[in-house]
This record gives structure tokens, sequence and C-alpha cells, in this order.
């Protein structure tokens, strides 16, 4: 392993506050910040095993990269490589799965909460001092329901949507749900078309991939058939929805409100048309932060050293 070259492309997406030091053993160890294909080009020149998140893997970024051997991205999602061209190298790549489970499916009900009790009002209520001598010690404004025995309709039963399942079913909810692959079946919950879930829930969540199948899933016609009442949730990929048909039915009441963690386009576009939409009593979106609880991102990077580790062991004479 003596010179070895590990570099980090993008290191700031895992966020300022995890501890490498343990790559540092594996080798030289170089981080950047942020690159562009062009600086990653110059940057993998003399990498053997590159590190990044959102940064593209093809000949243009890592044709000069001779001595690349292993490319980890720190994600799920893979469709910044081009495994073809990876392939045709002998370049390994990896990517980790499963580490931000639990976050997601924390994240997912504190947004249910936050919109479906009006907290963002009660909390703006007490915080003006209208609460402050109040002739009764209960203001009863903004009315909220008990979400056991609400219809909680899953979009994408894969490791997240479970999560969800499993805790919505604690709550007392009646689970329903939609694979948008039909790969999973789930025994213990009803599965149902797109069209019943959408018409049956009161909640409906998204933790699907984004694919051919699930882009624009969630358009103008999805919206019109859910409940007035509905609270929808986008914990899964942002152009799954379109942002003008969801804009459009918080506007005209179709839905009762939403919360999205990931956008169409991000960081958020000047251009998009829930910008327009200031009532957080109606609309909540958090800046796709759903997976980066401190222990998901400190089990994602634990993951990938383990990860290089094997590699390198199965690969004793590079």
């Amino acid at each position: 392993m003596k010179g070895m070259k590990i570099v980090f492309l993008d290191v700031k997406t895992i966020g300022e506050d995890m501890d490498l030091s343990d790559y540092e053993k594996l080798g030289e160890v170089v981080k950047y910040d942020f690159s562009t294909p062009k600086e990653a080009a110059e940057r993998s020149r003399d990498a053997d095993i590159l590190v990044l998140n959102k940064v593209p893997v093809n000949e243009q970024t890592i044709g000069d990269a001779k001595r690349l051997k292993l490319v980890c991205v720190t994600a799920t999602g893979t469709n910044n490589l081009d495994k073809e061209y990876l392939d045709r190298r002998g370049i390994a790549w990896r990517n980790v799965a499963g580490y931000s489970t639990e976050s997601v499916a924390q994240h997912t009900f504190a947004m249910l909460f936050y919109l479906l009790e009006h907290l963002p009002y009660y909390d703006d209520y007490v915080k003006s001092e209208k609460y402050v001598e109040d002739r009764m010690f209960t203001h009863f404004d903004r009315k909220f329901s008990e979400i056991s025995g609400m219809t909680w309709g899953i979009i994408g039963m894969g490791a997240i949507g479970q999560r969800v399942a499993e805790i919505a079913k604690l709550f007392g909810c009646n689970v329903i749900y939609y694979s948008t692959t039909g790969k999973n079946h789930q025994p213990a919950y009803q599965q149902v078309s797109f069209e019943e879930l959408l018409k049956c829930s009161d909640i409906v969540s998204v933790h699907a991939p984004l694919t051919p199948e699930t882009e624009n899933l969630m358009n103008q016609a999805a919206f019109s058939k859910m409940k007035k009442s509905a609270i929808f949730l986008n914990l899964g990929r942002g152009p799954i929805v379109c942002e003008q048909a969801l804009y459009d039915a918080l506007k005209q009441g179709q839905i009762r409100a939403a919360g999205l963690d990931v956008l169409c386009m991000e960081p958020m576009s000047a251009e998009n048309p829930l910008r327009k939409m200031k009532d957080s009593d109606k609309l909540l979106i958090t800046p796709h932060i759903a997976w980066a609880s401190v222990e998901a991102r400190t089990r994602l990077m634990q993951i990938i050293l383990g990860q290089i580790e094997e590699f390198l062991a199965g690969n004793s004479g590079i």
C-alpha cells in the first residue's frame, strides 16, 4: 500500500465534521472541497483511488488517470459514473446503500408532524406574544387530527419505505403501498394501484428512486386525485414531482400541505415555482438533509473505508 494515493474530489459534500483520519493509514490522502469536471481531470491524474459524490466520472474526467484502480461514490446513486468506460479500463467502483435508512425515516416523520399539527403557526402565535395573558390556556385556531386510523400511502417500498411503514403502523396508521418497479412485495401491507393509493391516502410519502417510470409521476393529474385534506411528502428524488403542478395543487387547495427534502434542481433554482409559496403551514422544504444525520454520514464513511480496505486486501499486488 506504500505510495497509494486517495483523492477526495468533493469532500465538503459529506460535511466538514467527519473524521477521515483512518483513511490516512491506507496511504496519502488529498482532499478537495469541490471539483469541476476540468479540475477533476487534473486532480485524478495520479490518483489510485477516487472518493466522490457528484463529480462525473467518464473519459473526460479520468482519461489521464493511468494509476486509477477504484472509484468510491459516497451515495447510493451512481448516475454520475460511466460504468461502460470504467469496465473497459478495468477500474472497479463501489457505492453504498442502506446507510441512511433511519435518518430518512426520522426526517419523514419530522416533516409530517410539522405540517400536520400546524407547528409553524403555533410557534409564531406564541413568539408574537399573542399567547401572553390570553383568555384561554388552549388556542384552538388550527385544528389537527391524530394519525392513528389514517391511511398512509407509500410510493416505493424499498428499505426506507419499509422502515417508514413500520413506524407508521406503530402510530396506528393503515399502511398501503405502490411499488414503482413491481419488484417489492411486502405481505405485511396492502399493495394497491397508483390511482387507489392517491384516492385513499391521508398521507402520501415518496421513497422511490428516479427512473423513467417515476419521473414526473406526481403531476397535475396525480395531485387532482388526492384528498383535499392530504399531506404529501417527497423524500425520494426531486424530478419525481412536477413542481409547477405541486405549486398549483397547494395554491388551489387540491391538497392540504406538502413537505419536500428534494427538488428537481439542487441547490434550488431561481425559476422554481415553489419559491412563491411562503406559507410554511402549507409547504415545508428542507435542503436535502434527510440523509445527513451525523450517524448516517459517519456510517457512510466507515463503509467506504471498509470497501477500500477490502479492495486493497484482495489486490495486494497493486
